[in-house]
């Protein structure tokens, strides 16, 4: 029994809808929340919460895959997230050094690869060890695999600002002009440049409000909110947000 089922009592759904015909988006993206209240409403400490909303990551992550859905990414912990309580944020990164590399390796044995995105260069060396082995392994895999991507010291304002620095100093250095900067050249220096932007955004937990999650790349995105606590979140409740998704008209400011 793992950690999903000793924590809950059960396991993940399965969904009514696999295997039907329908359209999903390409790319899902999920602001992983809830994990601190699941865990408050159970008596339990937060990394509890954590730990399961981990598995669930693996779950939705894998059923993303196995019904057609190209990219798959998560904000898993925000540059905002270091002023957390010391023993929270030591638990997130002990969950990160017990279980990426495990997840990574389950994963990609299902055909999924596991990416990890944001500014990682204030991580332990450890943790950013595991990273290049799980994104070894993700490359074995190839560029057109499903993947599962979790923004890790992720800020979408910090990604920006260390876009416009980048294209400066091409500028500074003579190799761009400032007149040939696009919209194309921007999303090129972001960390999600091998990814096309979120067609679908997921916020669980009741809250409403972007989080400083993706800002560049939701311009058009088509947001789902939901008040199911993340480490609850079941195949089902990814059908709904999709089921809603597609009922929705998505004109890209056109008529």
């Amino acid at each position: 029994m793992g950690i999903f089922d000793r924590l809950t009592g059960k396991k993940p759904e399965k969904s009514q809808t696999m295997g039907e015909e329908r359209a999903v988006p390409r790319h899902i993206a999920v602001i992983m929340d809830g994990n601190g209240r699941w865990a408050k409403k159970r008596g339990l400490p937060r990394k509890a919460g954590h730990k399961v909303g981990a598995e669930t990551f693996r779950t939705i992550a894998t059923y993303c895959k196995d019904i057609g859905v190209q990219y798959f990414t998560v904000y898993a912990f925000s540059t905002e997230n270091w002023k957390r309580p010391q023993d929270e944020v030591d638990a997130l990164m002990n969950l990160f050094r017990t279980y990426l590399r495990e997840a990574a390796e389950t994963m990609v044995k299902r055909g999924v690869a596991v990416r990890v995105l944001g500014d990682l260069s204030v991580l332990p060396a450890d943790i950013r060890q595991q990273i290049d082995e799980v994104h070894a392994l993700a490359d074995t895999l190839g560029e057109q695999a499903a993947t599962a991507s979790l923004c890790i010291n992720y800020g979408g304002r910090d990604e920006i600002k260390n876009a416009v620095r980048a294209l400066a100093r091409e500028v500074r250095e003579g190799r761009l002009e400032p007149d040939a900067i696009t919209e194309d050249s921007i999303s090129a220096h972001l960390y999600t440049a091998h990814m096309p932007d979120p067609d679908l955004i997921i916020r669980p937990s009741g809250e409403v409000r972007t989080s400083n999650f993706l800002l560049w790349q939701s311009a058009y995105s088509e947001y789902y909110f939901t008040d199911v606590l993340w480490p609850d979140f079941s195949t089902r409740d990814m059908d709904a947000a999709i089921d809603n998704f597609n009922q929705r008209s998505r004109r890209f400011g056109g008529v």
